[in-house]
């Protein structure tokens, strides 16, 4: 992955894989016909006292494809609900509110407090611009965000989270979201369990953990067949839209584009959008 800042407090295994998108959206930023445009990402790599330990084409493009969806699906948000609330869980180093602020906006970026102690020195906070350091397991965050923005419309994200927790954390999360939130939107990257399971075969973890230099317990450990799952788990819970970004026509992906012909790799990762009623 990346060697870190040795002034940083030491961080999770699941929190190291911050550095991981970040070095991702900042190299793809400064390719040749880049999928996205993240200069914020460029300025705090440079900054970073961090040297990359690999070079994956197919990663850059899956992360900036991501990104791109992400972004997409928060500016469809906010051109509904330009005062709305987004609420960017596992946050990461995540650039997204410099890309997407409409100036009218509430933006919360959530994780855990090494993690955001971090970020502390990339972005100063302001009265629509905040950060919340919890774990996103402490669901204390919520009635913190809830009290101060009663009435409001919200978006929660999860980029690259939901997959490193278990089953049964996720569903207490949306199913908490859903019953102080009515009326709100969720958006979240979902694995396959298809994935999942070759994520967490020997020779997956084995691939995972060397070549991005990262610790023992940053896996995949929750995977769905599909989103429909979700609204099994409660008839407020539906869904809206679902983005297989490994299908868009990016010609980036090179050689990748013949595998991802197949249903179980096409769709082996995906964005799954709902509504929380």
């Amino acid at each position: 992955m990346a060697q870190r800042d040795s002034n940083s407090k030491e961080l999770t295994d699941v929190a190291e894989t911050l550095f991981i998108p970040l070095y991702c959206r900042a190299l793809e930023t400064e390719s040749e016909n880049p999928i996205i445009s993240d200069p914020k990402a460029v300025e705090i790599f440079k900054q970073l006292n961090v040297k990359p330990q690999f070079q994956r084409k197919q990663l850059l493009v899956m992360i900036a494809a991501r990104t791109k969806v992400f972004d997409e699906i928060v500016s469809a948000f906010l051109s509904r609900a330009p005062d709305g609330i987004i609420v960017n869980m596992g946050c990461g180093l995540d650039t997204r509110f410099s890309r997407i602020d409409n100036g009218r906006c509430t933006w919360y970026d959530l994780d855990f407090p090494e993690v955001i102690e971090i970020r502390k020195r990339f972005f100063k906070e302001n009265e629509r611009h905040r950060t919340i350091a919890s774990s996103v397991l402490d669901f204390k965050w919520m009635d913190e965000v809830r009290r101060s923005h009663p009435g409001k419309i919200y978006l929660f994200l999860a980029e690259g989270l939901f997959m490193y927790l278990q089953g049964n954390e996720v569903k207490s999360i949306v199913l908490r979201l859903r019953d102080l939130f009515p009326g709100s939107q969720l958006a979240f990257e979902a694995c396959s369990s298809f994935g999942v399971r070759m994520a967490k075969s020997k020779l997956g973890r084995r691939k995972f953990q060397r070549r991005f230099k990262l610790g023992k317990e940053a896996i995949f450990n929750w995977g769905i067949e599909n989103s429909l799952v979700l609204e099994s788990w409660h008839s407020g819970i539906k869904l809206l839209n679902e983005f297989f970004y490994f299908k868009r026509k990016e010609k980036k992906w090179g050689w990748y584009r013949l595998l991802f012909k197949f249903k179980k790799f096409g769709e082996i990762m995906w964005i799954a959008q709902y509504r929380l009623e």
